[in-house]
């Protein structure tokens, strides 16, 4: 067994085929597991965390079916139109990934789900460290949180679209005719390159193949500088299909697309996949692990008592999909994740249970507006849609069945200025919803959608914004583990309500909406422009179909379209807003931090600037603020001194530990980190 290069921990024949996780194979050569591959040393080179001891590393891939005729997969788009195998089911496989204590016995009998983004595993941000997809040595574990905690660590490919990460990929199937043919329909690539390599930018490749690239009559491609230009089309004859119609170029060949122009390309593709097989794959891989037996090849087999997850954006508004879908049941009855932390989903979607589905396209600031992203129901609550009549809500399956797990909303800013982030909360009239028993939310205020780099503008005006959630996140999971397990009150919602909020005004026929200056409470800076550019939330017409997940009206048009009512946080003074979660670099400020941002001359002039917020320094002294005419305080009108500002941090952290938003040894981070500062030296 130690020389095998795989092993065999799983098979169908077992009593636990229900399932639906046929085989599960553990690759030797990829893992660290003294259980799995005898003679191998643990992971995390060999580090023991506390009274749990070593932790071990299994790599490989979960083998699975699905019955689609069960009311738990038909829901799946295209799934009657997949291939089956001898027992009419519907097979797929995916890369897994399992850390555990190497003596389950001393862990915490909770799973952590890590739902990957694009295939990139999120531990690292718990743990304090750079993200891998194959932690291995010391330095992998960071400080080890997560590990010190007990949790087993797991993770699987779901996302059709995944790439450049290695081993966490899924393998669905292709829909076709039932005599065999190709699906086609229409299908819509938003197209933009910001790189200024030109040989990066002469080709844009399809989601889709083309399904006649001899044929460019039932295609259009346009471009546009601007956000609110109008689109110009690109003649037939200055483009074409490359590659077996699975991308297009300019022509004459050799000719690159325009630096961060916005392209968009509307065509009749073919061949789907089956996508949203990557929400069933999720559902039965946890809940094999939750109840599968250790002779049915488990090997977390009586030592799951709750399972969690942690995502961070794409996979967090899949989760939004995976409980409206009614994935949060597995085909037993039983609930799957018991509760969920989610960061930056919004009350979006992840447009995965459509033909032609993309689940790696996001709505921004400027880009990908025209997708079944952004698509009633918003809140989890049921609702009745004032645009659409339809009554609705992500959490009307789940409370049928009694499903529904405990969740915490954490979203940033940047949700609220680029994602409509306040229809999570707000009905669509734009009024404040009450908060539903099994559901928090957090607005993680000032903050991006990432965290950035003080040091680089990227593609935008201003300096990035590098307030990071992460330490919230901490306490939050220890607050959903207590929340579940004993019914401790988590904290208290966070959000903009009332006086708190401005609401933004819709431009009609376009895109992107304001937040007017005076009305925020926005700050006149020096050197800063502000437009106040909003992204606006329409409901649109995907066409007759769209209830079956099919979109025929491809890409819908927003002109003569209603807007729902979307609202942000007021600001302070200094331009940093009063509602959320004020993390210290907020609360106990040296700079102004936003979650929007606008975009360099260069790469678009005053388009919003996608993900990226801004941070904008405050000056040192009294006198260097006044000269720049800058209305914000200085340092030393703030905080006198070093001590002053490092005694600033402690307040804040100390306050946010409180309220139960960081953890003792967070805060003790953070009051170093003040000391260690240069901040009025």
């Amino acid at each position: 067994m130690a020389a095998a290069a795989v092993v065999v921990v799983a098979t169908a024949a077992s009593p636990y085929a229900d399932a639906r996780i046929t085989k599960i194979t553990i690759d030797c050569a990829r893992s660290q597991s003294p259980s799995m591959c005898p003679g191998q040393s643990a992971t995390f080179g060999g580090v023991s965390f506390g009274t749990v001891g070593q932790y071990e590393k299994m790599r490989g891939t979960a083998f699975g079916e699905l019955s689609p005729l069960d009311r738990h997969n038909a829901i799946i788009k295209d799934i009657e139109f997949a291939p089956r195998n001898a027992g009419g089911k519907v097979e797929y496989s995916m890369d897994i990934l399992i850390l555990k204590p190497v003596n389950p016995a001393n862990g915490n009998s909770r799973v952590l789900l890590d739902f990957n983004n694009r295939g990139e595993l999120r531990l690292g941000r718990l743990n304090d460290v750079d993200l891998t997809n194959d932690p291995t040595t010391a330095a992998d574990a960071g400080i080890g949180f997560v590990m010190k905690l007990g949790y087993a660590v797991v993770g699987n490919g779901w996302d059709v679209g995944a790439t450049g990460f290695n081993d966490m990929k899924i393998v669905v199937p292709g829909a076709k005719n039932p005599d065999g043919s190709s699906i086609t329909g229409p299908s819509y690539e938003y197209l933009v390159s910001d790189s200024t390599n030109a040989a990066q930018r002469m080709t844009f490749p399809l989601t889709y193949p083309a399904a006649n690239p001899a044929d460019q009559s039932k295609a259009t491609l346009t471009v546009r500088a601007h956000l609110d230009d109008a689109p110009a089309t690109v003649p037939a004859n200055s483009w074409g299909y490359t590659s077996n119609g699975t991308a297009i170029q300019l022509l004459p060949v050799g000719t690159p697309f325009q630096q961060s122009a916005i392209y968009e390309f509307t065509y009749i593709a073919k061949d789907p996949v089956v996508a949203a097989v990557g929400l069933a794959a999720t559902r039965d891989f946890v809940s094999f692990l939750r109840h599968a037996s250790a002779a049915q090849g488990n090997p977390l087999a009586d030592h799951v008592q709750h399972t969690y997850s942690y995502s961070i954006s794409q996979p967090s508004r899949t989760l939004n999909d995976f409980e409206y879908f009614g994935f949060n049941e597995d085909e037993d009855g039983r609930r799957v994740l018991d509760g969920i932390l989610s960061h930056t989903a919004g009350g979006s979607g992840d447009q995965i249970n459509y033909r032609f589905a993309q689940p790696g396209r996001t709505e921004r600031n400027r880009q990908n507006h025209l997708y079944p992203e952004g698509v009633f129901p918003f809140a989890h609550q049921v609702l009745t849609d004032e645009l659409s009549g339809r009554t609705d809500g992500r959490d009307l399956r789940c409370h049928s069945t009694h499903t529904c797990p405990k969740r915490f909303e954490v979203n940033t800013s940047n949700e609220y200025w680029v994602k409509a982030g306040s229809l999570l909360h707000s009905d669509t009239r734009g009024r404040d919803l009450k908060d539903p028993e099994n559901v928090r939310y957090y607005l993680m205020s000032g903050q991006s959608h990432g965290v950035g780099d003080v040091t680089t503008r990227s593609i935008c005006q201003q300096f990035l914004n590098p307030v990071a959630p992460y330490p919230a996140h901490r306490a939050l999971l220890i607050a959903l583990d207590k929340w579940v397990s004993d019914g401790a009150k988590p904290p208290e919602s966070q959000v903009p309500e009332g006086r708190q909020r401005v609401f933004a005004v819709a431009v009609p026929g376009s895109q992107a909406g304001f937040v007017p200056q005076r009305d925020l409470g926005w700050p006149d800076i020096p050197g800063v422009t502000y437009t106040g550019v909003i992204t606006t939330r329409y409901f649109l017409d995907f066409g007759r179909d769209f209830g079956d997940g099919i979109l025929t009206n491809y890409p819908p048009s927003v002109a003569g379209r209603s807007a729902y009512p979307i609202f942000v946080s007021r600001v302070d003074k200094d331009g940093n807003e009063i509602a959320g979660v004020r993390m210290p670099g907020v609360e106990a400020a040296i700079a102004t931090t936003t979650g929007w941002g606008l975009r360099a001359a260069v790469f678009g002039g005053n388009d919003g600037c996608e993900a990226n917020g801004q941070w904008i320094p405050f000056f040192k002294t009294k006198s260097e603020r006044l000269a720049a005419r800058d209305p914000r305080l200085s340092l030393e009108e703030r905080y006198q001194d070093h001590d002053g500002y490092v005694k600033a941090v402690e307040k804040a952290a100390r306050n946010l530990q409180q309220h139960g938003f960081l953890l003792a040894e967070d805060v003790d981070r953070f009051v170093k980190d003040a000391q260690a500062s240069n901040v009025l030296k």
